[in-house]
């Protein structure tokens, strides 16, 4: 629903508040009226130009003076803004220095270069490792002087709770919605290439990372005619089967896909590796059973830290789910699931920011049931010392002018995460002014209603989702470049 110019004004004046974090309540129990002629920005949101509601609320973080609240208490999908709040959860259950630890363990006796038992391959949550570093963790194994396996080779991945997706709402095709493991490889994505040689599909899935890039067989796909749907998906036990519209297929093009099996994608990489260092393994088989035996070599992830920079900058869903599942597990002793877990984390930013509320069923904001208001994401970006723990590792974000070019000024800065589903964009960060004033801020816009008609289309990208998203940014950097330059 479009909400008319004079609501959106009447919403303005009624919630503007002018009063410190740490003395009083976001509204004043006496708001000022603003005078609307010369609130910008309150204009600027008035005649927004799309469908929905946008909810604006901006702070000064020395004097916690509410410089601009539109609907500021109003609960909308965070998106990926969600991540702000896992990485500093992650970080403060965790600790910046954490890292997750993918090891080998030897079941059995070494002699003489041969293992007379089981080769185990166990997770140990990390969800950026890639292809790159499975091949330096065949060389480690190499090192150790082992050189024969008379064993299984077996694949753990229950250093987490497994999920099969993060969003079952979601099409089971996109390579962002994949499934949870201890044991992850490639954010738990298979690259799929096709090129048309005459009138059939030369294809390929493979595990490429920056250097390597084996086939794989634990994800197989094929051609089948027909016009929709574009992709299907079936589980054949031990690999994902995947079949494509050929209507859909141009003659050369790639795309990422989800795994839906990591450890046994995972296992097969290794083994692939640990061939070409001499050492012969078994197909990977899964074991559920903590690994047991000596562990012989480990690849250790970066820091966590930059593991939530990273997060933060490319938007990464799987390393928040596994990050934010560690957390909760770090604080509650033992594992949880997904939904659970995310209730955790609700409720620790409840206690962390001094009473907000609210509401997450995942780490990453796939899942657009989460809510959150403006006020309550900048209760949280203002909180004692967050500041100092997010605003390093949060994305630069560039002011663009309205001839479309790079504004480029030393004394304003933006630190921000974005989030976008079809029809929610959000944004929510600290700036810095050209007066030198340091803000934190929260711009939540959201058409709920078009989102779920455009669920009902079956496209990946619904009529008029990109035009809504782009209208949205645009305003987005209308409001930050007036409270860059023309806040004093």
């Amino acid at each position: 629903m479009r909400l008319s110019r004079r609501a959106m004004l009447a919403g303005a004046a009624s919630t503007l508040a002018t009063t410190a974090f740490s003395e009083a309540p976001l509204t004043s129990p006496r708001p000022t009226a603003r005078v609307l002629a010369q609130d910008a920005v309150a204009r600027m949101v008035a005649s927004k130009g799309f469908s929905g509601d946008f909810g604006v609320l901006v702070a000064d973080l020395k004097t916690g003076e509410i410089l601009e609240n539109i609907d500021g208490a109003k609960s909308q999908p965070p998106a990926s803004v969600t991540k702000a709040f896992t990485a500093l959860y992650a970080i403060e259950s965790l600790g910046e220095d954490h890292a997750f630890e993918t090891r080998i363990f030897a079941d059995g006796e070494i002699k003489d270069g041969i293992l007379d038992g089981n080769l185990i391959l166990a997770g140990g949550g990390d969800p950026n490792l890639v292809t790159d570093q499975m091949a330096e963790l065949a060389q480690r194994l190499k090192a150790t002087g082992l050189r024969e396996v008379k064993g299984d080779f077996l694949v753990w991945d229950n250093a987490l709770i497994n999920q099969d997706e993060i969003d079952a709402t979601q099409f089971d095709y996109l390579g962002y919605n994949p499934t949870i493991t201890g044991l992850n490889l490639n954010f738990n994505r298979v690259h799929f290439e096709w090129k048309q040689e005459g009138e059939d599909y030369v294809m390929l899935m493979d595990a490429r990372s920056a250097n390597y890039r084996p086939a794989v067989t634990t994800a197989r796909i094929r051609v089948v005619e027909r016009t929709s749907p574009v992709f299907t998906y079936s589980n054949t036990g031990d690999a994902d089967q995947w079949t494509v519209a050929s209507s859909a297929l141009n003659k050369e093009g790639s795309r990422w896909l989800p795994v839906r099996h990591p450890a046994l994608y995972a296992g097969e990489v290794f083994a692939s590796f640990a061939r070409s260092q001499g050492i012969i393994l078994k197909p990977p088989g899964e074991t559920a059973n903590a690994p047991t035996g000596i562990p012989i070599a480990s690849f250790e992830s970066a820091a966590l830290r930059e593991m939530m920079r990273g997060m933060l900058r490319f938007s990464t869903n799987l390393t928040a789910e596994a990050a934010g599942m560690a957390a909760t597990a770090a604080r509650v002793g033992n594992l949880r699931g997904l939904r659970t877990s995310a209730l955790g984390m609700a409720r620790w930013a409840d206690a962390r920011a001094g009473g907000i509320a609210p509401s997450f069923v995942d780490h990453s904001g796939l899942g657009d049931q989460s809510r959150v208001s403006p006020q309550d994401m900048v209760r949280l970006l203002s909180a004692p010392d967050v500041m100092s723990v997010l605003r390093p590792i949060m994305r630069d974000i560039r002011l663009i002018g309205d001839d479309q070019q790079v504004i480029d000024d030393p004394q304003v800065s933006v630190r921000a995460k974005t989030g976008t589903l079809n029809f929610v964009s959000s944004l929510a960060g600290y700036l810095r002014t050209k007066s030198g004033r340091d803000l934190a801020f929260a711009f939540f816009a959201a058409d709920l209603d078009a989102r779920e008609a455009g669920k009902l289309t079956g496209a990946e990208s619904p009529p008029g989702a990109r035009g809504w998203n782009t209208r949205t940014r645009r305003l987005q950097q209308d409001i930050l470049r007036h409270l860059a330059f023309r806040l004093t």
